[in-house]
């Protein structure tokens, strides 16, 4: 049973698969940060979904060539909807090649679907894959799994079930749902997610790496959920 992380430098959905007994590798061309280097491939991911090949920490050599499972955090960077703005003909003379980033931004989500996997999850913010590709086919949240942390997130599924919360719990399910918290700006008054809030003041590239990585319960309930699909 092989499952592919993909554009995951964090290794959070990597580790809780393998706490599962699951075989899974992230893959990103970022070194991981998730501390298993010998889980991780550092190179192009449509070359791995191909045939990918690493050393493990003993020193053997694992080739593998056909995945059972992908769940991928394409860049969202040129997708989301708060990236329409530098879209506006004012920031073309800032932004000269915006336009064809978010083409490109575009053409890799697809790629990525339409990948020859049978299992196939893609995760995005809310932007335009709702309108270039099709709606998502859930949309959750992190206060939705025990992290208190308001945070729309996309998840367009391929032979793959919505993943199961719930509110109050019952008989069958049970509660997962925790208040969503939110830290006031002091100049502006307005509502901010933890996570916006202390990450405002990071360089760019440090603030948008912290932003995109998977929060727990998420990954969490990723594992353990689809995860029986591939016992079966």
């Amino acid at each position: 049973m092989t499952v592919l992380l993909g554009c995951e430098e964090s290794q959070a959905v990597c580790i809780e698969f393998r706490k599962l007994g699951i075989e899974a590798f992230s893959c990103d061309i970022q070194e991981c940060s998730g501390n298993h280097p010998e889980w991780h491939f550092q190179e192009d991911i449509f070359k791995v979904i191909r045939g990918g090949q690493l050393i493990t920490q003993s020193g053997e050599s694992v080739y593998i060539d056909k995945w059972d499972m992908m769940i991928a955090f394409p860049p969202c960077t040129f997708l989301t909807v708060t990236a329409n703005k530098w879209m506006n003909p004012e920031y073309k003379e800032r932004f000269p090649t915006r336009q064809q980033d978010r083409k490109d931004a575009i053409e890799f989500f697809m790629k990525l679907y339409n990948s020859p996997i049978e299992r196939i999850a893609l995760e995005n913010p809310i932007g335009v894959m709702s309108t270039y590709f099709r709606q998502p086919d859930q949309i959750i949240q992190p206060h939705y799994f025990g992290d208190p942390t308001p945070k729309s997130t996309c998840l367009w599924l391929k032979n793959l079930p919505k993943l199961v919360h719930s509110k109050s719990g019952d008989l069958f399910t049970e509660k997962t749902h925790v208040e969503p918290e939110y830290i006031i700006g002091k100049r502006d008054g307005k509502k901010y997610s933890a996570i916006h809030y202390q990450t405002v003041t990071k360089e760019k590239g440090e603030r948008a790496k912290i932003r995109s990585k998977t929060f727990p319960g998420i990954a969490k309930a990723m594992a353990t959920q689809w995860s029986t699909l591939l016992k079966q």
